[in-house]
């Protein structure tokens, strides 16, 4: 007998929208099961799967043949904005089918930050209680490939994005909603109001039987309407639970709440406050999240490539309260500055270090206010961390946080974030 999800799929004329590592899991999950069955493959990229059964459509009109299947099973990272989509009830993802028909307990993650933070801690939590858990989605382990590794007793931990949630038609048992801020508005139709719909997705779909955890200080009773959300509603601040823990990597106002809002969602599965509280001070951090990179030449650098907002990098900046030296700059994506030039004006931040493109917007509009940072212009990574080194007071903090993505000149912001620290290395090593 098939799995439930495989007998969902095995009647169905599928085509499989992308082929990176998502879209490779899932071929990989239904050729098990499957191993004849024909499927067409799109991509905007060449791609040839050793795979006989599979049909390719290429190229730069490789959408058009969207409407043409029963079913399609979209990548996060492609769009459909401009695409005319016949019937959306067709195309699903990964999210989806796991949601609905992984045969486990679910509690989904999303927000505008602090979802891999949230997801980790929560899965900590669980499993510092002795809970059978899993740790898959948006944080790098597509979830077919966990699917069979669930049962009725496993808790799976999903970090979500909006990529992954905007075509999703069942919500999580336990949903966190961290924060909503204005990202991706390129991907959606409609921008940031397309953007909240698809966040939202995460609670649309519960009863009453599910939990609904948001950000009492964030904007989201603002842009959702929580009256169309059936389940038991929680907000959640830093001072919702009294956690005394003590980390360096959970430095912040805004990591003391993710510690917060995991906890609001594991002791729905029998997590004590000593639990939660052992786990939050076993956390080592998670790369490119304010992450400590060491010290060089007397200067503490910090990598936190992943703020791709100015609310992400006042809340590193005030977490750390030693910045010396910040660096900026990333892709423009069309969002408004002017609130963080003012908030940065009242900072006490001896060097801002601007990169293109954002960062020399930002710069420009510092110098004419005539911000008391020192303002600095780098064309490039090499440059700004040159000019930190030789900028930067010894004993104070270096911080990398963009305040915008890294597409511009980096594939993500992992790229961007391991090659600030290679320089960081090779620059120490040549000043010694």
């Amino acid at each position: 007998m098939f799995p439930q999800i495989i007998e969902f799929l095995k009647d169905k004329d599928i085509l499989l929208l992308g082929f990176g590592r998502e879209g490779r899991s899932t071929l990989e999950y239904i050729r098990k099961y499957l191993p004849d069955k024909k499927i067409t493959l799109a991509d905007k990229n060449p791609v040839s799967p050793d795979d006989e059964n599979v049909e390719t459509v290429i190229g730069e009109c490789y959408l058009d043949c969207i409407n043409e299947y029963d079913l399609v099973i979209k990548s996060p990272g492609i769009s459909l904005k401009d695409v005319d989509i016949a019937d959306r009830a067709k195309i699903t993802c990964q999210v989806d089918l796991f949601l609905r028909y992984a045969p486990c307990r679910k509690i989904g993650v999303t927000g505008s930050k602090g979802k891999t933070t949230t997801s980790t801690l929560t899965y900590m939590m669980l499993k510092e209680a002795g809970v059978d858990a899993v740790l898959i989605g948006n944080i790098g382990v597509p979830v077919l490939e966990c699917i069979e590794k669930v049962n009725p007793d496993t808790v799976a931990v999903i970090e979500m994005s909006s990529h992954q949630l905007e075509f999703c038609s069942c919500s999580p048992e336990v949903a966190v909603f961290t924060n909503i801020f204005e990202e991706h508005l390129d991907h959606y139709t409609g921008g940031f109001t397309g953007y909240v719909n698809a966040k939202t997705n995460i609670a649309r779909f519960q009863d009453e039987n599910g939990l609904f955890i948001y950000g009492e200080k964030s904007d989201i009773p603002q842009f959702v309407d929580l009256s169309k959300i059936k389940s038991e509603k929680l907000p959640v601040s830093d001072e919702t639970f009294d956690l005394p823990f003590d980390n360096e990597h959970l430095l912040g106002v805004h990591n003391k709440t993710d510690v917060c809002y995991a906890f609001a969602a594991s002791r729905r599965f029998g997590v004590t406050r000593e639990q939660a509280v052992a786990a939050a001070e076993k956390f080592e951090g998670i790369e490119h999240r304010m992450e400590k990179v060491g010290e060089f030449d007397g200067i503490i650098f910090y990598n936190d490539c992943i703020a791709t907002i100015p609310f992400a990098v006042l809340n590193a900046v005030h977490a750390l309260k030693n910045v010396g030296t910040l660096i900026i700059g990333g892709k423009d994506r069309g969002l408004d500055y002017s609130s963080f030039v003012e908030d940065l004006l009242n900072e006490d931040i001896d060097n801002i270090i601007c990169m293109p493109d954002t960062g020399y917007k930002i710069g420009r509009q510092l110098e004419e206010k005539n911000a008391k940072s020192n303002i600095l212009f780098a064309e490039d990574m090499e440059k700004a961390v040159s000019l930190a080194f030789e900028n930067t007071e010894k004993g104070k903090i270096c911080l990398l946080s963009p305040a915008a993505s890294s597409y511009n000149v980096y594939k993500n912001f992992e790229e961007k974030g391991a090659h600030y620290k290679k320089l960081i290395y090779g620059y120490s090593k040549k000043e010694g």
